[in-house]
């Protein structure tokens, strides 16, 4: 009898999670080890479980899904990564394959394809859903047109993406620092910064942005 494949489950939602594990279970081959809902205790539990695979999520607090894969494959590079998310961008699969992913799922796949990409990756392949794998040969195709917006994109600290996020919910700069821990000083320097940044001069503009990369949907 094979032995069975480990998989920790990575994401925010507790009732995800926990469906996933439900239907995981009726799988003979697969293993549930644990379960995570951030980066940081994703690395941990890693670390300590020493799964076959980890279903990464990307938007989580404290630490997002993009750094913790690329901490993940840095310390653990023989442990595969499935991303499973709603994030249907092309900047987010490119991050994501970056970072050092194995596979990009979106949340509302089936069951069967979910079973698929997770047989695809533990085989040492790379499992791109359809819609994402369309995206990604465009962005190709198109000759790396995105890539200068990217770039910097993939300059702003997570601190600065966490507070353009909740900029674009239309959060007050009290509410953020009061939801991130911070001082209102310090968050009108992180939305100063962002400004410069992305060179977009008011808060409206820091919304379109947040909404044509997929951070928010409107």
């Amino acid at each position: 009898m094979e032995k069975a494949q480990r998989i920790l489950i990575v994401d925010d939602h507790t009732l995800f999670r926990a469906g996933i594990r439900a239907m995981l279970a009726q799988d003979p081959g697969i293993e549930v080890v644990g379960e995570a809902e951030n980066g940081r205790d994703a690395i941990r539990a890693v670390g300590q479980l020493a799964p076959h695979l980890v279903l990464m999520d990307l938007t989580m607090p404290q630490m997002n899904g993009i750094e913790a894969v690329t901490e993940i494959k840095r310390r653990y590079p023989e442990v595969r990564v499935l991303v499973m998310t709603l994030h249907k961008a092309e900047d987010y699969v490119h991050a994501s394959l970056k970072a050092g992913a194995d596979g990009y799922i979106l949340k509302d796949a089936t069951q069967e394809e979910l079973r698929v990409a997770i047989r695809t990756v533990l085989q040492r392949k790379t499992y791109l859903s359809t819609d994402v794998s369309a995206k990604v040969v465009s962005g190709y195709l198109g000759g790396g047109k995105s890539s200068a917006a990217s770039s910097v994109y993939d300059s702003l600290t997570h601190r600065e993406r966490e507070v353009l996020k909740l900029v674009a919910e239309g959060k007050s700069n009290k509410y953020i620092a009061e939801f991130l821990s911070l001082s209102v000083k310090t968050v009108e320097k992180h939305r100063s910064n962002l400004m410069s940044k992305l060179d977009v001069h008011n808060a409206s503009g820091l919304t379109a942005y947040a909404i044509e990369r997929g951070l928010v949907v409107m």
